[in-house]
């Protein structure tokens, strides 16, 4: 097996781990909302663990990443996301790249498919 191909397998089964034994049930419940949302838009993205979070790739190129914190739960779609989005996180903590939630009021699935949807265009856009 070559070398990138170990890593990618490593980083994989770590982040099967890591979302298994990271987060509390009712994260884990979201967490898996939002993992079953992301591949119905992206059904070849990747699971991997990039900066301790569960992160999804499409061709090597971030989707988004998720968090799950003392408060509240994040994904992190980068600064455009959060920008284009801007208008349907009025209600939501955001910040450059960063959209902040809690359990009792989660993100909309269609707004997450939105913006998945919105990471892989601008992901095939930038491949071309």
């Amino acid at each position: 097996m070559e070398l990138e191909q170990l890593r990618q397998s490593e980083d994989a089964s770590m982040a099967r781990g890591m979302i298994g034994s990271e987060f509390s049930a009712v994260e884990q419940k979201e967490l898996d909302r939002i993992k079953g949302l992301i591949l119905g838009i992206v059904p070849d993205a990747e699971e991997v663990v990039s900066y301790g979070m569960p992160t999804f790739k499409y061709k090597k190129k971030l989707i988004m990443h998720i968090g799950a914190f003392s408060d509240h739960m994040s994904i992190f779609p980068g600064a455009a996301a959060v920008e284009a989005f801007a208008d349907r996180l009025v209600d939501k903590t955001t910040s450059k790249g960063t959209i902040q939630f809690t359990i009792e009021h989660p993100l909309a699935g269609q707004l997450i498919c939105d913006i998945a949807q919105f990471r892989l265009d601008a992901i095939q856009e930038e491949l071309r």
